[in-house]
């Protein structure tokens, strides 16, 4: 008696190797590497791993030259030697303005750098910037004079720096808010305290610092820089003339009173007074 299985052509053995076909016909087993292709099968599989990985956003299998994201180098802190000029170049400020340099006398690099315990070079460079602002001139083979200012100089740089900041002040005194006016009232107190010290050096950089702020208000950086420069200049001691430090002080005060108020007329006096002296 023959099997159903055997003659019905759809039994359960036909159908396993009828489905066993149609898979082997779709899917396609990947050739194994051997010894022939020297590894190349491997290094494919592990290329395609990777593109499917990047490509579907999932881990897959990475060799030694696998894409990596570049690691952001470490910040270093690093002492510039900009920074040590800099250093330099205030401390040869607040000796200038403190009459530590002497007007006339000449002063060289490597003498200097022993005073301050670092090495000529930044020591130059310092005064090299110095001698472009106009407080030292070179002197070949020798070093940098400080240079000695007259009366009759001081008085054409103030005028300039009038020329400069009175137009200046005159045209913001009602275009500024008060509330803007008040805020620079921190600055002239300063002015006040470091003037009170008798201290130069302190209450120069207390007048700079307010001067510029009361200019910075034109929105203006060229001019402040250049009202700037022009201070530092006459800044320069000489001799017997110096500031009355309390009295300039107290003109700060009473100028921001004045833009405070609102009192144009007081404004310009007070202003022009400002400047009608060696500052």
């Amino acid at each position: 008696m023959t099997s159903s299985t055997d003659t019905s052509g759809g039994g359960p053995v036909e159908q396993r190797a009828e489905r066993a076909q149609r898979v082997a016909g779709v899917v396609r087993v990947p050739a194994q590497p051997g010894a022939a292709d020297g590894g190349r099968g491997e290094r494919g599989s592990r290329e395609r791993g990777e593109r499917g990985s990047r490509e579907s956003g999932e881990p897959g299998e990475r060799s030694e030259h696998s894409y990596c994201a570049p690691v952001a180098p470490r910040a270093r802190s690093v002492v510039r030697r900009s920074s040590v000029r800099g250093q330099i170049l205030d401390a040869l400020r607040a000796a200038l303005a403190g009459g530590e340099l002497t007007p006339g006398d000449v002063y060289s690099a490597p003498a200097l750098g022993e005073r301050f315990g670092v090495s000529a070079t930044p020591v130059r460079e310092a005064m090299q910037q110095l001698a472009l602002e106009g407080a030292v001139e070179v002197v070949p083979n020798r070093g940098f004079r400080v240079v000695a200012r007259g009366v009759r100089e001081l008085s054409e740089l103030a005028e300039v720096r009038a020329l400069i900041e009175v137009p200046v002040v005159l045209g913001l005194a009602r275009a500024v808010a008060v509330e803007r006016w008040a805020e620079l009232r921190p600055l002239a107190e300063a002015g006040v305290r470091a003037a009170s010290s008798g201290c130069r050096v302190a209450y120069g950089e207390a007048d700079r610092a307010f001067h510029r702020a009361v200019l910075g208000l034109s929105g203006n950086r060229q001019l402040v820089q250049i009202a700037d420069d022009l201070q530092r200049r006459v800044q320069v001691p000489v001799g017997d003339g110096r500031l009355d430090l309390v009295s300039d002080a107290a003109e700060h005060q009473a100028l921001l009173d004045a833009l405070i108020a609102r009192d144009d007329v007081l404004v310009r006096v007070l202003v022009e007074s400002h400047f009608g002296g060696v500052r």
